[in-house]
């Protein structure tokens, strides 16, 4: 490392990379992507704007919108509903603040409420619009970080709130008597980077975003909803599905950009002697890429560059952060203190002043989690180092787009982990350059997240047959099933809630509480871990890194959620090891197809930390193991799940020994698939293969929500899947790939690293299961009771459940218990049951204590 050039001016980006290529005797540049500049196409502002808010985006530097600005802005102060998905840093804020801050200045009654998926997005706008200096407007963020003291003051006086979709949902529709000035005059709900709204979280949030709009016509209000999104897969539609109403897109971008270096960067293989001796002949093993991108961060500041790395845990971002730092101070001592680390779980306080620091240029370099991929003005930045591909592509650009947003020339670099994915992605650049992003996916009609949403709005005020409309399709079935739940009671005038409390349902659905990180000789509170990481994070053991501090967890008190921590410079670092099984519950419905079983029914997915490895820092060598004694978690959801005999498969030149491979691709091809099918998100579901599962003896695939209490996924799955398994077959054979890439069974979320997969025994697996399973309705599923059930069951998504016919519909939790209406008692007759009937041919469900002969696992991410 060199000093020579701290504190110089701006490298250009084609110059800074030759300089980091340099540093290594291998070339580790896959691939450089050059993304030209842009010229901008500016637009008049429109006559209607005041000449002092013209004024006031003058002071700001902004001389005259651009086109796409002006368009936006002129269909919304028109009161079309409209969203503006244009690339990053094109100036989408103009867009609503334009129209929304001329109607408060045109009318002094009216509000305007501003929602972000962040609390940090949020406090950027709020000082955006503060400083505007505009008479009149007093804007105020009103989230959980707000002072008690200060909300009835936001409440009665504020004009532009800027919050969340979980304060609307948790504070202020339920307090929608206190909000009542505020609500009947408000005029815009800008909805910031919508294309964030996804899965099942989306689907929630356009109910939240439904309820508020019943509330405003309960005061004859209609608000206009301005929208704002990356660039994205069909937006008019998704912010069409967000919102319930139409909406207009704008989507060509006519803001000036600077140009972007794009590399593709693979870490060196290490040198024999530092990998195990006993594999050194038979094993290559890469880089991690957490050292490669701390060094590349500590490099880029020595070049006076400022840059940002996103790193996909808020561990690694600590660890990015801490060696950084180190490499800096061992060149010059203090120059590590201008990099730090960024994530969830940090003290509101230290959040707003590390995006202080970055945004006036006292930090040089920050490691981050995905917090800050999202819109915060990051004007100045001259690199982004993405750590590991981050899941989508829409991602990808949001992340590298957060440099050159000043308008000069960026550079923007794609680290790779040591995994098939990753390494295929830096090796075929055409699989991320030149494609369109991602679709929004999200469905406001499923009747997992409707029922609960409908539970909320009746608790706020009574439903009416009125309200059925606004809340779209599957919303009268919605109503009946909760009726029939006990939850709401009909009258002539409505649908009332009967409880006492409100519903508790939570948009993200998070895993517990969080737990609070507690430093035990002063009990000063360090920051919190969410309630599913702690096992991970907090564990006794533990070592705990916060601003490169580190601290090694006492002890943990789930119940309590406290972690008591010490002050410890170990020369070893900590990491969890967990099992995780899947267990079936029942049956609700199944086809026998000879040597292939399909099946629809509720499973339990445990996950449990077992134990955790010391590794030495400097090395990677592992000193040890060492148990844990922490309970087991589990989530009982809906699964559809398949079975295919051995032999069939050996018929079909599946040998024994690939079938793993052949099984675990054809899982996450069939994950790929299924939004296909289904209006859902990759990210809600999980899946699991195995060569030998205990309960149905027999080669499984299953596929799972990664909803308690399911989502309708797996419903739907199970209801089409003919037509999905065909075409997770046709999208194998159609891959150009050899051997199995992203775009076919490589997964971006996979808990095994994508080993083993077989991709030409996965399309032998599925053309055995086509060839049997039927596909018409006239093939009737088999009710596992023998009780019969309706002949078109699996095609129109109606389960047959142990004991009775149940429509899909009234199986929803409404009241957020986290166990479906009627689901099958945990230690009750529906386990025993389905745990014990069937044919282990068909691979029907049946104790048994052999343990599967290979698991692959593919959950939701922890962080």
């Amino acid at each position: 490392m060199t000093t020579d050039h701290l504190g110089s001016a701006r490298r250009p980006p084609a110059e800074l990379l030759r300089r980091l290529r340099a540093r290594h005797a291998a070339d580790p540049v896959t691939h450089v992507e050059r993304v030209p500049a842009r010229a901008g196409e500016p637009a008049p502002w429109p006559d209607w704007t005041p000449d002092h808010l013209r004024a006031a985006f003058a002071r700001r530097g902004v001389v005259a919108p651009w086109r796409h600005q002006a368009e936006a802005a002129e269909l919304a102060y028109a009161g079309k509903h409209v969203v503006v998905a244009t690339g990053t840093a094109s100036g989408k804020s103009l867009a609503y603040q334009l129209p929304a801050l001329s109607t408060l200045l045109a009318d002094p009654r009216a509000t305007v409420l501003y929602l972000a998926p962040t609390k940090a997005l949020a406090a950027d706008q709020l000082r955006a619009v503060a400083g505007l200096e505009l008479e009149g407007v007093r804007p105020a963020g009103y989230d959980g970080d707000t002072p008690r003291t200060e909300r009835e003051w936001i409440r009665r006086h504020s004009r532009f709130v800027l919050t969340n979709p979980d304060m609307l949902h948790h504070g202020i529709l339920p307090g929608h008597a206190h909000w009542s000035g505020f609500l009947r005059r408000l005029a815009y709900v800008v909805v910031d980077e919508c294309h964030t709204y996804r899965g099942v979280f989306g689907s929630h949030v356009a109910h939240v975003l439904r309820r508020l709009r019943r509330q405003c016509a309960r005061f004859g209000r209609t608000p206009v909803f301005v929208l704002a999104s990356a660039t994205s897969g069909d937006p008019a539609t998704a912010a069409g599905r967000l919102t319930g109403l139409p909406v207009t897109a704008v989507t060509e971008d006519t803001s000036p950009r600077g140009g972007v270096t794009f590399a593709l960067w693979e870490p060196p293989l290490l040198p024999p002697a530092s990998a195990d001796p006993e594999l050194a002949d038979l094993v290559s093993v890469r880089r991690s890429a957490l050292r490669e991108t701390a060094d590349l961060l500590a490099d880029s500041v020595v070049e006076g560059v400022r840059t940002l790395a996103f790193v996909r845990s808020r561990r690694g971002a600590e660890v990015v952060a801490a060696n950084a730092r180190r490499a800096l101070d061992e060149a010059v001592p203090g120059l590590g203190d201008r990099v730090a680390a960024y994530r969830a779980g940090y003290l509101r306080e230290e959040r707003r002043e590390l995006e202080r620091a970055l945004l006036h240029g006292d930090l040089l370099g920050l490691a981050s989690t995905n917090a800050l991929e999202l819109g915060v003005d990051l004007v100045g930045l001259d690199a982004v180092l993405i750590c590991g591909w981050p899941g989508t592509r829409a991602s990808l650009w949001q992340q590298a787009g957060r440099a050159g947003r000043s308008g000069d020339e960026a550079l923007a670099v794609l680290v790779a982990r040591d995994d098939p994915l990753d390494t295929y992605l830096v090796h075929h650049p055409e699989a991320l350059f030149g494609r369109p992003v991602e679709a929004t996916v999200l469905d406001p009609a499923n009747p997992y997240v409707l029922a609960p949403q409908l539970a909320c709005a009746a608790y706020e005020s009574p439903l009416t047959p009125a309200d059925l409309e606004l809340f779209g399709e599957g919303a009268k079935e919605a109503v009946d099933s909760l009726v029939e739940a006990g939850a709401l009671r009909q009258r002539p005038t409505g649908w009332y809630w009967r409880d006492r409390q409100r519903p508790e349902v939570d948009l993200r659905g998070s895993d517990g509480a969080p737990v609070c990180v507690v430093e035990a000789s002063t009990g000063r509170l360090l920051g919190t871990v969410d309630g599913g990481s702690a096992h991970f994070l907090v564990h006794p053991g533990a070592v705990y890194l916060h601003q490169g501090v580190s601290y090694v967890v006492d002890s943990l008190d789930l119940a309590d959620g406290c972690a008591l921590v010490r002050a410890e410079e170990p020369d070893w670092s900590t990491h969890a090891r967990d099992v995780t099984s899947l267990s079936v519950v029942s049956v609700r419905s199944y086809v026998d197809a000879g040597p292939v079983g399909l099946f629809l029914g509720e499973v339990d997915v445990t996950s449990q930390v077992v134990s955790y490895q010391r590794r030495r820092i400097a090395t990677g060598e592992v000193i040890d193991t060492r148990p844990l004694d922490l309970p087991a978690r589990e989530l009982r959801t809906v699964a559809v799940w398949f079975t295919v005999s051995p032999q069939s498969l050996a018929l079909a030149g599946v040998e024994a020994a690939d079938i793993p491979g052949a099984l675990h691709a054809a899982e996450h091809a069939g994950i790929g698939l299924l939004p296909l099918m289904a209006t859902c998100d990759r990210w809600d579901i999980g899946g699991l293969s195995t060569a030998l599962h205990p309960d149905t003896e027999a080669p499984t695939v299953f596929v799972y929500d990664g909803h308690p209490g399911g989502a309708g996924f797996a419903e739907r799955a199970y209801g089409t899947a003919s037509a999905w398994l065909r075409a997770t077959r046709d999208a194998i054979v159609e891959c150009g790939c050899e051997s199995g890439c992203p775009s076919c069974v490589q997964s971006p979320k996979c808990g095994n690293g994508n080993n083993p997969l077989s991709k030409p025994d996965a399309v032998k697996v599925l053309d055995v299961v086509l060839t049997h399973l039927p596909t018409t309705s006239s093939d009737t599923p088999t009710d596992p009771d023998g009780v019969g059930g309706p002949a078109d069951a699996a095609v129109a998504g109606e389960a047959t459940a142990p004991g009775g016919a149940a429509d899909a519909d009234s199986t929803a939790d409404p009241v957020g218990t986290g166990r479906p209406v009627g689901a099958a008692d945990p230690g009750g007759a529906g386990r025993a049951t389905a745990r014990t009937r069937g044919r282990g041919r068909q691979g029907l469900p049946r104790q048994d204590e052999r343990a599967p002969e290979r698991s692959t696992v593919d959950g939701l991410p922890i962080d």
